[in-house]
């Protein structure tokens, strides 16, 4: 069976302690820096903060739009967090490495998923485009909330 992946990458103005703790806290933090013009009905099910939250949330892509539900997992704490879509079995992860002496962030969004069959053909040709440009719209918002990690009382 086939694997289709997607991947985007950008520096990130601050330290990696506080990224990791935006993109691990999923009541706050991780929901926003989702672009809300690809994700909506963002939910905690379960947990809140890294490994064995439970989230959900609908997903709009190339016209249609899905329904998520997925467990985090934290292979590397600090360091590596993954996102596992609990129907489908796809993956996210964010991948952070200290740059510029520990002052910066390069952050990695990885979605890996099975292809297979025509589908999965057409799958690696097209949403491998369409969600790069998703996570350069995320890692841009993440910069963003580390620069801002307090949401002011209009948002």
């Amino acid at each position: 069976m086939a694997t289709a992946r997607a991947t985007a990458s950008a520096t990130i103005d601050a330290r990696p302690p506080t990224v990791y703790a935006i993109v691990a806290d999923y009541t706050d933090g991780h929901p926003r820096i989702l672009p809300e013009k690809y994700f909506s009905n963002f939910a905690v099910e379960r947990g809140g903060i890294g490994a064995g939250t439970i989230i959900r949330f609908d997903v709009r892509l190339l016209g249609s739009t899905r329904a998520v539900r997925a467990e985090i997992t934290e292979p590397k704490p600090g360091r590596v967090l993954v996102e596992t879509d609990l129907e489908t079995g796809a993956t996210t992860s964010f991948t952070l490495q200290p740059a510029n002496g520990g002052n910066r962030t390069i952050v990695t969004i990885e979605t890996s998923w099975p292809s297979h069959g025509v589908r999965g053909v057409i799958e690696r040709l097209v949403a491998p485009a369409v969600l790069r440009r998703v996570y350069v719209e995320e890692l841009k918002k993440l910069n963003e909330v580390a620069h801002n990690p307090v949401r002011s009382a209009t948002s």
